[in-house]
Order: C-alpha cells, then sequence, then structure tokens
C-alpha cells in the first residue's frame, strides 16, 4: 500500500461496526459481560474475515 492508500483508508471502521454489531447481538440475547465480550470477538473475527476474503481486490 502507498502512503495516499494508508490516509484515505477506512478499514478501521469495519472492525468497529463488526465489534459493536456483536457486542449489540449478545446484548439482545443476555446481559452477562463475558458474553459480550466473547461477542465483541466474534464480530473482530467476522469483520476480519469480510474485509479479508469478501472485499480483498475489489475494484473501487
Amino acid at each position: 500500500m502507498s502512503t495516499e492508500e494508508n490516509k484515505n483508508s477506512f478499514e478501521w471502521v469495519w472492525y468497529v461496526i463488526g465489534l459493536l454489531t456483536g457486542m449489540l447481538a449478545v446484548i439482545a440475547v443476555t446481559t452477562s459481560f463475558g458474553w459480550v465480550l466473547l461477542g465483541g470477538i466474534f464480530g473482530l473475527i467476522f469483520a476480519g474475515l469480510f474485509l479479508n476474503k469478501i472485499v480483498k481486490g475489489r475494484q473501487y
């Protein structure tokens, strides 16, 4: 990646969205703090898979 691409990279947004939706999905089912953290971790994993497998190589 060039430095210009790094300045305009918004990949971090997808990780934040994955983290929040994972946590909110678990909050909707249960209110246990441990499960909320686990849901956030699963959300981050799915966001990483989305960025690295589905979106990778797509032309904008």
